[in-house]
């Protein structure tokens, strides 16, 4: 190749790998690409040509594209149309990430909540828009699942189906049942399996129970005053860019196999950061970065193996760093901002690390003033140490403080509760009841983390 033709090269996505234009005697690809103009927009991908494209312009496009549907029917704040955007197009590439947050929508009644869902259902991978869910829906069914009116889902007749949803935003999860076969010899049982893993958007009007509502990424959708939107009547059929979007999004998961390889990886580098920042340990980054070719190795099976330094990711990892974001809420972003650092865009990659500490906060309130768990630590750290308490009356008085008409808030949750908190540093039962010398010193330390 001349040097022009490789500077080109390192710009464009090709598919070195088992494609026509690889070269198996010189190991080289013979594809010459040309430059990929933004006037196109996504007639590229549509028309076939989706391996000319650089993919940050190309997810720019299809970005762009996202939020004008959604400005021109919705009444949103542009951090929320970002956060839409990004986690639409990421149901596309969802497999390859270790988890993908669901999607919580809690509107007032009449804030077009189910017109947003309708839009989210067209332009997400496969969308399937659905008004009530059953367990066998959930994992018979495959694609984006959208459910709206979703009530009650913190009743005690959804528990099983409370269940499968608190499992099935991280990549891994399982669930069998039996179903029968015929055979030669009549009937037998089987073992089916079931993949729980798959992008759900879910919207109502209550809000969402507590242990699921920690797998969301929660935004509030207010009743607009717009009436140039609201008096718009729904017509999605005529948006002809619904089915480019969804064909050029097709075409980018086919096409893009070094990025979806690299979100693979990047859990592993990410890691390989965080100990080299934290302890300062010197590492080796061996990873996949699809805007270089020049440095492709291959083993006897012709398996790609591209080795680049930290620095491309080094400017995306320190700005998810300095968000102090961590545990199972930097699970559930980073997907998007992986995404939004792929779009190759400042202003976007910082409206969504913004709303994500934003949430994560308004997360950290509602955790000290709603979760049990944290005000009981609160109740605790109040206590007189080294003292013998009732768990009965210690019980009575919490559930005053709480101030919740709950049957399950007894004696029995307490007593659990404080067991299972580590709260307890005695215990010895007498004729009145249960009494404890409570753990005040650990009740202050996990108080302090709240506050």
């Amino acid at each position: 190749m001349t040097e022009e033709r490789e500077e080109l090269f390192e710009e464009q996505i090709v598919r070195c790998i088992n494609c026509k234009y690889f070269n198996l005697k010189t190991r080289k690809c013979d594809f010459e690409p040309k430059p990929f103009k933004a006037e196109d927009k996504l007639d590229s991908c549509v028309n076939g040509s989706f391996e000319k494209i650089d993919v940050a312009l190309m997810l720019r496009e299809i970005y762009k594209e996202i939020i004008e549907i959604i400005d021109y029917y919705m009444d949103i704040p542009e951090n929320l149309q970002t956060i839409l955007a990004l986690w639409i197009i990421g149901t596309h590439f969802h497999e390859n990430f270790n988890t993908y947050p669901y999607l919580f929508i809690n509107a007032m009644r009449g804030s077009g909540k189910t017109r947003l869902l309708k839009i989210i259902s067209l332009l997400a991978k496969d969308g399937l828009l659905l008004n009530s869910i059953t367990d066998a829906v959930l994992f018979r069914t495959k694609g984006t699942l959208i459910i709206d009116e979703f009530e009650g889902v913190g009743s005690k007749d959804k528990s099983s189906l409370r269940e499968l949803l608190n499992s099935g935003y991280k990549k891994g999860a399982r669930i069998f049942r039996m179903r029968k076969k015929k055979t030669l010899d009549g009937e037998e049982q089987v073992v089916e399996e079931f993949n729980t893993y798959r992008p759900i958007a879910m919207a109502n009007i209550w809000g969402m129970e507590e242990v699921l509502g920690d797998r969301c990424i929660t935004m509030l959708l207010e009743k607009s005053g717009d009436s140039k939107k609201t008096k718009l009547v729904e017509n999605f059929d005529d948006i002809s860019n619904i089915p480019k979007i969804q064909t050029a999004l097709n075409s980018l998961v086919s096409a893009v196999w070094c990025w979806c390889s690299l979100t693979k990886n990047i859990y592993v580098e990410w890691n390989k950061y965080i100990k080299e920042t934290t302890y300062n340990t010197p590492t080796t980054y061996t990873t996949l970065n699809y805007t270089n070719y020049t440095n492709i190795n291959f083993d006897n099976n012709f398996n790609a193996k591209i080795n680049v330094p930290l620095q491309n990711f080094e400017p995306l990892f320190k700005k998810i760093m300095e968000t102090e974001i961590d545990g199972r809420n930097l699970e559930l972003f980073l997907p998007l901002f992986m995404i939004a650092g792929e779009l190759n865009d400042e202003k976007i990659l910082n409206k969504v690390i913004e709303y994500a500490k934003f949430l994560v906060k308004e997360k950290k309130v509602e955790e000290a003033t709603e979760s049990k768990d944290v005000l009981l630590y609160s109740f605790i750290a109040k206590e007189d140490e080294r003292e013998w308490k009732s768990v009965k009356e210690l019980s009575a008085t919490f559930k005053l403080i709480v101030g919740e008409e709950c049957d399950w808030l007894n004696v029995w949750w307490f007593g659990k509760a404080l067991k299972r908190l580590n709260l307890i540093l005695e215990k010895k039962r007498l004729y009145s009841g249960t009494q404890v010398i409570l753990n005040v010193e650990k009740a202050k330390e996990k108080a302090k983390m709240f506050e």
